[in-house]
């Protein structure tokens, strides 16, 4: 660290350096790309793993056994918390849930999760539910209906 370092306070943003404007500006000629070699030619671009050539790393490893990842179902999630902003005897359900901007949408099916407190008398119908989600809406005199 330098002095000049220390005293530039307040700067957010650092002028952006000009390569390739002659041997005078410090970073003329070769430009920061060195000589020679793949990365100082033009139009090199190089895909995500590419090690020189050598076999990648993704392609040496073995792959064994199965993975779910194609099949596994995704939830959006919402709080019972969030349900208090809804009004009384009202149907709460994904549409409903996204119209009034409680969730972004991370799956095609809705999940009631327990956190909070639900004060109001609601109907909530949703693919999975907690087990404390359920108490909940219950306890506050609310229904709960599982979609298949």
């Amino acid at each position: 660290m330098q002095i000049h370092d220390v005293t530039a306070k307040g700067k957010k943003n650092r002028k952006r350096k000009r390569i390739g404007r002659g041997v005078g500006s410090g970073s003329g000629k070769t430009a920061g790309r060195g000589h020679k070699g793949q990365r100082s030619r033009s139009g090199d671009n190089t895909r995500i793993g590419f090690e020189g050539g050598q076999m990648p790393i993704y392609r040496r490893m073995p792959k064994r056994g199965f993975t779910n990842a194609r099949f596994k179902k995704h939830y959006t999630l919402i709080n019972v918390e969030s349900l208090s902003g809804f009004a009384e005897d009202v149907v709460i359900d994904l549409a409903g849930v996204l119209d009034a901007h409680l969730a972004a949408k991370t799956g095609d099916m809705l999940k009631v999760l327990g956190m909070g407190e639900l004060t109001q008398k609601v109907t909530v119908r949703a693919h999975k539910f907690s087990a404390s989600a359920v108490e909940k809406i219950e306890a506050a005199g609310g229904t709960v209906e599982i979609i298949k």
